[in-house]
């Protein structure tokens, strides 16, 4: 090799195109929430698995084994043109409607606690409702650039999509997954507000719906227990409020300061669930109030990005894009606000994870594919001018 191909720059254009329109305070605050949900389920989780498997660092390692996977999902995510999830929106539905279904069949799902709400593919477990909630996302936002006309005029362009939803909804529930029921539906009804519907409309098809809601949760024992049950967990501390009590015990343990990172006493065999639903309380007490604030204003920060990047694709007339967008912001932002509610006693018992925190790999892989297409929503509406400037300089 000669020495003037030596001494050649190394041309860094491939690079400066692959960084082109990447939103960098999204990115690194989903990275933040990633490094923090690695340390909480090594430390939530190391005595059971100690306990149950003889390894204390195994949900650890899944949980980096699935992060590695989701990354590379993620960035081929981030790869794909907008247009092209647009275009197969109407597939797309199709598809989540058929995991819904698909998950009920006998045999096919896998039954826990006596909820059927994933299907083993080899060692992996999907929960169905995690990608079905994405798809039914992009599915709704291609439907409002579709009939934007008739949605702000018409109660029909308003009442198709939320039967849609609500198709998803009574599948979820019959699952029964009434947590992940009330996350897309408020989800849907929050795109379709923000896509300029008639308030009047979604004012009587809204209450309509949470009467309906409200209906289904009074209607079985076990749901009204959970429902009651989170106004005062210590009347049955030991049967139906014991998750709740311990989550207290561990939230009030934490005070300001926490009683250090791993030296939780309730993720030892007293809180239920300590890695997945109540780590936000593990975390409360490991870390204390200020360490929880800092989290909380991790994901403000997240939904608050979410939701600037879509108002800039809408104010750059790409409305798909926007929407999309605003559905993941609303979306992790009920998810989060609802998961930390419980966590504190504030909302009945849902089982629902800390997005990009809690142990699951469905969860972790269809997050981080949100967040993949709203960083393409960023890098579709920055100016090809900016990147050539780039180059340049």
């Amino acid at each position: 090799m000669s020495q003037v191909a030596l001494e050649r720059p190394i041309d860094s254009r491939w690079w400066r195109q692959l960084a082109h329109g990447v939103d960098w305070p999204l990115l690194i605050v989903t990275l933040a929430l990633l490094t923090l949900g690695l340390v909480a389920v090594a430390s939530s989780s190391i005595s059971i698995a100690d306990r149950a498997l003889g390894d204390p660092f195994h949900y650890l390692r899944r949980q980096a084994m699935f992060l590695g996977l989701a990354l590379v999902a993620a960035f081929m995510t981030c790869q794909i043109p907008l247009r092209v999830w647009q275009q197969t929106s109407f597939l797309l539905l199709l598809f989540a409607l058929f995991l819904l279904l698909l998950v009920l069949v006998p045999g096919v799902g896998k039954e826990v606690n006596g909820a059927v709400r994933w299907i083993a593919i080899g060692p992996f477990h999907l929960q169905v409702s995690e990608p079905a909630r994405l798809l039914l996302i992009l599915y709704v936002a291609a439907y409002m650039v579709r009939r934007q006309e008739e949605l702000a005029t018409r109660f029909s362009g308003f009442l198709k999509p939320v039967l849609v939803a609500g198709l998803a909804v009574f599948l979820l529930l019959l699952q029964p997954d009434f947590g992940a029921a009330i996350v897309l539906l408020i989800t849907i009804l929050a795109m379709l507000f923000l896509g300029g519907v008639r308030i009047r409309d979604f004012s009587l098809l809204g209450g309509v719906g949470a009467m309906a809601m409200a209906g289904l949760a009074f209607s079985s024992p076990y749901r009204v227990e959970r429902l009651t049950t989170f106004l005062n967990p210590w009347a049955d501390p030991f049967n139906s409020g014991f998750q709740l009590t311990q989550s207290l015990i561990a939230i009030g343990r934490g005070e300001w300061f926490g009683v250090g990172l791993g030296s939780s006493v309730q993720k030892l065999f007293y809180l239920p669930e300590s890695h997945t639903d109540f780590i936000f309380a593990v975390l409360f007490e490991e870390l204390g109030l200020l360490g929880v604030l800092v989290l909380i204003g991790l994901f403000a920060f997240l939904v608050w990005r979410c939701f600037l990047i879509g108002t800039r694709a809408w104010l750059s007339g790409h409305a798909f894009g926007a929407y999309v967008a605003w559905g993941v912001s609303v979306w992790l932002g009920i998810q989060a606000t609802i998961n930390m509610g419980v966590n504190m006693g504030l909302l009945p018992t849902k089982g629902l994870t800390l997005p990009l925190i809690s142990y699951g790999g469905s969860s972790l892989l269809v997050t981080l594919g949100a967040l993949a297409l709203v960083l393409r929503v960023s890098r579709e509406i920055t100016p090809v001018s900016n990147l050539r400037r780039e180059v340049k300089a």
